[in-house]
């Protein structure tokens, strides 16, 4: 039952006029940045030539691609998850699936998945660019393999707090705005390092989401960082399943 309500997300997307926009404008965006960042190397290659333990292709490309590609997904989620639920409780067909003989788990995570197979494709087309890069030299592939973990993760993270603010609202507008506030302010968090309290200070570079994620492009993977993202999501899932469940009851 899982499968089928992902599937029926995933075929919605695909004939919203929304999804084909965002995934070309995105791909847009993304192909500008790499190109930016492919002509930069080719113009610091004969410095970097001369230099001990200079940074490669990796670094100066995929990074900085990674990087920009998860702020403007960080604008471009809350677009996708803002109809999840809103969209049928407004459209007055979440009574009617509530009714079903599903469970509110398979619900919130058939939407996930749903969602999440969109913004694989969205993924995969971004990771083809780097990997482009092979047919004229080497790359760093644990880098590499790294910010591609470290992307994948943030959308799921981003994703998961989508699905849930568009849980309690029958306004897809609202549920949108909610999510891009709630993603920037955990994006900019770390911002806040310089209070001059100590544990003030580490309490909200651990909860950035921007904090864990330069760790997975400086190439350093830790489990903590992992074990962030997972918790962050499964979380936001449970919340979005408490709340269907509340108002299944409600009914």
């Amino acid at each position: 039952m899982i499968l089928t309500i992902a599937g029926r997300e995933l075929r919605s997307l695909f004939l919203s006029p929304l999804a084909w926009s965002v995934l070309a404008v995105v791909q847009l965006i993304l192909a500008y940045v790499f190109l930016i960042q492919v002509e930069l190397f080719l113009q610091w290659q004969p410095r970097l030539a001369a230099m001990e333990g200079a940074p490669g292709a990796t670094d100066i490309i995929v990074a900085p691609l990674f990087r920009t590609a998860a702020i403007v997904l960080l604008l471009v989620v809350p677009l996708l998850t803002m109809r999840l639920v809103s969209e049928e409780r407004r459209g007055r067909t979440l009574a009617l699936l509530l009714s079903a003989p599903v469970s509110m788990t398979q619900i919130v995570l058939g939407k996930y998945l749903g969602v999440m197979g969109f913004l694989a494709v969205l993924l995969g087309l971004t990771i083809l660019m780097p990997l482009s890069l092979v047919a004229g030299g080497g790359l760093d592939w644990g880098l590499l393999a790294s910010g591609a973990v470290g992307l994948a993760l943030v959308v799921a993270a981003f994703a998961a707090a989508g699905l849930f603010l568009s849980t309690l609202t029958d306004q897809p507008t609202v549920a949108g705005v909610s999510t891009f506030g709630l993603l920037l302010l955990l994006w900019i968090l770390d911002w806040a390092g310089g209070t001059g309290n100590e544990a003030a200070t580490e309490a909200f570079t651990y909860l950035s989401l921007l904090t864990h994620y330069d760790a997975l492009l400086k190439g350093v993977f830790d489990s903590q960082d992992v074990l962030y993202y997972v918790l962050f999501s499964v979380t936001f899932l449970v919340l979005g399943i408490r709340r269907l469940d509340a108002e299944r009851l409600q009914e």
